[in-house]
């Protein structure tokens, strides 16, 4: 039986909780971000695809400072960052670990026997995971390709689950 990303929570950049039901018939794309990459710019296409598409997009944003250092900012300092350079209106979480102590929403992301599709490594900042409106993980994309790339745009465009 697939799993589902319903029943993982997570706490939002100012500590409350995000119960991820609540998204449930809404795609979402999470990705792990950090303020200081060469990744970073993609924030603004983050944000034109969640204006673009949110009434049935949801993008949640993991903060991590696994990858180069490049997330060393408190809360805080993240928040304030996206919002004065890039205008962020869509989620973003408190900070978050993935390659040790591997916080439970990336646990399921990346094990096969939790998500059902398949074993993914992060590898850097601003990996990309499409989860489908059913709950159930559609794709991993890697860090390069760009938030408005044509495989995430037909996916949003053409109802593909």
């Amino acid at each position: 039986m697939t799993q589902k990303v319903y029943n993982i929570s997570i706490k939002d950049i100012s500590g409350k909780p995000i119960e991820l039901q609540q998204f449930e018939g809404k795609k979402m794309m999470i990705v792990n971000v950090a303020s200081e990459c060469g990744f970073t710019k993609q924030y603004a296409q983050l944000e034109e695809l969640y204006r673009t598409f949110q009434d049935s997009l949801v993008i949640l944003a993991c903060p991590c400072n696994d990858f180069g250092g490049q997330e060393p900012g408190s809360d805080a300092e993240i928040i304030s960052f996206c919002q004065k350079n890039y205008g962020v209106s869509f989620p973003i979480t408190q900070k978050i670990e993935i390659s040790n102590n591997t916080h439970h929403l990336y646990q399921f992301l990346t094990k096969k026997d939790k998500n059902g599709l398949g074993d993914f490594q992060v590898e850097w900042n601003f990996h990309k995971f499409l989860i489908a409106e059913t709950g159930e993980l559609y794709k991993s994309i890697s860090s390069a390709t760009d938030p408005m790339d044509e495989v995430i745009l037909q996916w949003l465009e053409n109802n593909q689950h």
